[in-house]
């Protein structure tokens, strides 16, 4: 096979995308999954949700650069997030072990899911990308979801280094 045709072909396989279920959108019901916390115990989000806002965030790998930027805005602005009554927790196919160091290594003050089984990537219809030898990374995505269970806010192309500002600009045009 000629140079050519090998790059093109491997590009091709890096990037493509896979939508695992149909995305969901402002106004649906957020999934009622259980995911791993960093901490290798289970979450169940629907217990979550009733606690005031939550905020999903999907992120493609721990310790990357653009989701230590994503994860250190949320972090940065966490006590803040905190007085609305947001709940974070973020979500990548890490590992738990991955996820306990990254959670460490940034000092993020809030729960990491390590969804390697892509349970919670699935049920939140977040695309992945499959990439030959490496894995499988989440599409950054958000959303944000009231005490009723119901997604009142998405961001299909997240933000890294402003993501908590993105989350505090919706939370004001609801009236938070």
């Amino acid at each position: 096979m000629k140079p050519v045709r090998c790059v093109a072909l491997l590009a091709t396989m890096l990037f493509s995308l896979h939508a695992s279920a149909e995305p969901l959108k402002v106004g649906d019901s957020a999934p009622a999954v259980t995911g791993t916390t960093d901490a290798g115990v289970p979450l169940n989000f629907a217990e979550t949700y009733k606690q005031g806002y939550t905020l999903v965030y999907f992120y493609p790998k721990a310790d990357t650069p653009g989701c230590t930027a994503q994860g250190c805005s949320l972090r940065d602005a966490y006590a803040e997030l905190g007085r609305k009554g947001v709940t974070v927790i973020g979500v990548s196919a890490d590992d738990v072990e991955a996820q306990k160091k990254f959670r460490e290594k940034y000092n993020l003050p809030f729960t990491l899911i390590a969804d390697a089984e892509k349970v919670v990537i699935t049920a939140f219809g977040v695309p992945t990308r499959d990439i030959p030898l490496v894995g499988s990374f989440a599409s950054r995505q958000a959303f944000l979801i009231n005490k009723e269970g119901k997604i009142v806010w998405a961001d299909f192309k997240a933000s890294t280094a402003k993501q908590a500002e993105d989350v505090l600009a919706a939370l004001k045009s609801l009236g938070e």
